[in-house]
């Protein structure tokens, strides 16, 4: 069975930590990325509300934002436990920078995957 507690690192080096989960599965942590697109200072930033479907299923589904200082991203995924016991994390991200009029939407929201392993 997965459990989404502890560390967990991506193909890029970003490190997420997931605390202890609440009876209602959900649960905070944080998240410190080695990548951006801006100049500013990357701080470790808050992981909110989690949701993870109950622990009855082995390979559940999950949800959570990243709160930055500069744009707001949101990610979906499954939890997979290998034949050897190893987990993954498999996601899709949308993440959406402010912009400065409504004209410029369409180059706000980025999409992407991350695959997360285990640390701890």
């Amino acid at each position: 069975q997965c459990d989404l507690q502890g560390l967990w690192r991506n193909e890029l080096g970003s490190n997420m930590t997931i605390l202890a989960m609440n009876t209602a599965g959900v649960f905070l942590g944080s998240y410190h990325t080695a990548v951006a697109s801006t100049n500013k200072q990357i701080l470790v930033s808050p992981l909110q509300r989690v949701q993870q479907q109950s622990s009855a299923k082995r390979h559940p589904t999950f949800g959570f934002s990243v709160l930055w200082q500069f744009s707001t991203t949101a990610f979906v995924g499954q939890c997979f436990v290998d034949h050897h016991g190893k987990e993954t994390l498999e996601t899709t991200w949308l993440l959406r920078e402010e912009v400065l009029s409504h004209k410029d939407t369409w180059k706000a929201t980025r999409v992407g995957t991350s695959i997360f392993t285990r640390i701890k």
